[in-house]
């Protein structure tokens, strides 16, 4: 998707853009704003991890092995939360805002070589699927300690958060069935 620093300058008889078009193109920095409220996002992710692995230490002696369990899938809740605002953070911005010109840093991820609107949206569904997998464990252990008491989970909201999770799973597949098959020919040959 990048591509070398060179490769960035523009010809020597582009003239630019003119205005109506300019002002356009230009419009995409409005989501700067957004990328950098997903950042502090990302702060208040940070601190509510670090409060959660704080009340798991501290509870770690007195707490039962399902409430250690709970609180760690909380725990794998916030990454994966997380991980959907970085991927949204630095893919969207490469995609719809400007290049980061990553390509010769050591630390640049795998995935953003070759991101795009295509593989965002299928990389964010498929968060989306972790991220809902996480909330149905917790909902089913919760659910299944409270046997016949009820608790905030009933058998209608169960069952609900089970079928809104299926669909996601079928959106996913759809979304990825779509992108396939608006692949070109020859790139699926490649494969």
């Amino acid at each position: 998707m990048s591509m070398a620093a060179d490769a960035l300058i523009p010809p020597k008889d582009f003239k630019g853009l003119r205005p109506l078009p300019q002002l356009i193109f230009s419009a995409r920095w409005l989501q700067l704003p957004l990328y950098l409220g997903l950042i502090v996002a990302q702060c208040v992710y940070v601190v509510l991890f670090l409060k959660e692995l704080w009340h798991l230490v501290l509870g770690a002696m007195r707490f039962s092995e399902q409430e250690i369990m709970l609180v760690v899938l909380g725990l794998i809740d916030v990454v994966m939360i997380s991980n959907l605002l970085i991927m949204v953070i630095v893919g969207g911005y490469e995609t719809f805002v400007s290049r980061l010109e990553l390509e010769k840093h050591p630390d640049q991820p795998e995935w953003l070589s070759h991101v795009n609107a295509s593989v965002l949206k299928i990389k964010l569904a498929m968060a989306i699927i972790g991220i809902s997998s996480i909330h149905l464990l917790r909902t089913f252990i919760y659910a299944g300690s409270l046997g016949k008491e009820g608790g905030p989970f009933t058998e209608t909201g169960v069952m609900w958060q089970t079928i809104i999770h299926g669909l996601f799973v079928l959106s996913a597949i759809g979304i990825a069935y779509v992108e396939r098959l608006n692949q070109p020919v020859h790139a699926k040959e490649q494969h």
